[in-house]
């Protein structure tokens, strides 16, 4: 129909920092923020609750205006723009639907203030209501549907305008988990479909991991760090990325000895070889960063790490050991499908898949 030739909308903030509150009351929400957000793709922005998400969305969608910095939507600066002459259309947490029309009236709201004809008006709901399998709802009104109808409701009340960007707050925090994982899969269909450039805030990381292109991690009002699921899953930057996505080992180990790209470190005791491109130095103390899953139980022998199991957890596919090791740090260890059990206090043996190991720099001062 007529959304096919749609050309791609890049994003981009420069510098824009947004504060709120005066005085000693001031808190600085978005600093310094600059990112090009790519045309066409599914951007999420994520990190935990106060790291200025939600705010960075906002000044996108023109609800704030920064204190610094330029938003350019397209080629054009859209700062001091209001939300409605921006080409942007945002789905909120709330689903902010009125509840006294119907689905149909609802969807074709922001159609009638734009003074569409009702034929044109007509087409544009009936093509929402097909992409979003609403079809025979249209006469209900918001209280009679379920909270993932009111949902697409909500995402084809914007869809129907045909902005440029799609902005979603957090939208599925109000599902219930088995509809939430439903609906992430529902959107990210939508979005590959359409090719919309779409910027999508979430503090789960797992819906981020599912649905992103690009993930831009947050904390404290700045950018973490950028890149697809699978980087930041494997290559943290920082301890912060490490322990925000998913579950993270990090242990000391000492560099032995330092060749082209290759490192050999010592850890408890267990020689080590690392691919890395960063540069150490020969003793110098470094964190392992390694997944649950990048552990796996073996026979003792020359290059296992010894220590005993803390305690159990069995969640169907996998089975969670929290294993401590003899100078009393812990290991997180998943068993994929396992064919034995350890018990509490048994001794076990472990191996790290070496290929999937992350080193850096000790971050945490000692002592």
């Amino acid at each position: 129909m007529h959304h096919a030739s749609r050309e791609h909308t890049p994003v981009e903030l420069r510098n824009v920092t947004k504060k709120f509150g005066r005085g000693k009351q001031e808190v600085i929400a978005v600093r310094e923020f600059s990112f090009q957000f790519p045309s066409g793709k599914m951007i999420t922005l994520l990190g935990p609750s106060g790291c200025g998400k939600t705010t960075a969305l906002r000044c996108i969608a023109g609800f704030y205006e920064p204190e610094e910095g330029d938003i350019i939507i397209g080629d054009r600066r859209v700062n001091g723009i209001p939300p409605y002459n921006r080409p942007t259309g945002m789905v909120f947490q709330n689903y902010a639907l009125f509840p006294h029309m119907t689905i149909f009236e609802n969807i074709a709201y922001g159609l009638r203030v734009r003074k569409f004809s009702s034929r044109e008006i007509q087409e544009k709901v009936k093509w929402a209501l097909d992409l979003l399998q609403l079809n025979g709802m249209e006469g209900r009104s918001p209280s009679q549907l379920s909270g993932g109808q009111q949902q697409r409701v909500a995402i084809a009340r914007v869809l129907v305008n045909e902005p440029q960007v799609l902005l979603f707050d957090e939208p599925l925090s109000n599902l219930d988990a088995k509809l939430r994982v439903y609906m992430r899969g529902e959107i990210r269909r939508l979005q590959e479909n359409l090719e919309t450039t779409t910027i999508y805030v979430t503090h789960d990381q797992e819906e981020a991991m599912s649905i992103s292109d690009i993930m831009v991690l947050m904390h404290q009002g700045t950018i973490e760090q950028i890149g697809t699921p699978l980087e930041i899953y494997k290559h943290p930057r920082t301890e912060f990325s490490a322990e925000f996505i998913g579950l993270t080992n990090f242990l000391n180990a000492r560099i032995i000895e330092v060749t082209e790209n290759q490192v050999k470190l010592s850890l408890y005791g267990v020689e080590l070889r690392v691919q890395t491109a960063d540069q150490f130095e020969i003793g110098e103390t470094v964190q392992v960063v390694f997944r649950p899953e990048m552990i796996h139980f073996s026979e003792p022998k020359a290059n296992t790490i010894e220590g005993k199991v803390l305690e159990v957890a069995y969640l169907g596919p996998i089975t969670r050991y929290t294993i401590e090791t003899e100078d009393g740090n812990t290991i997180i260890l998943d068993d994929q499908n396992p064919k034995t059990l350890h018990q509490r206090g048994d001794k076990v043996s472990s191996e790290i898949d070496e290929d999937s190991l992350h080193i850096q720099r000790s971050q945490k001062e000692p002592g």
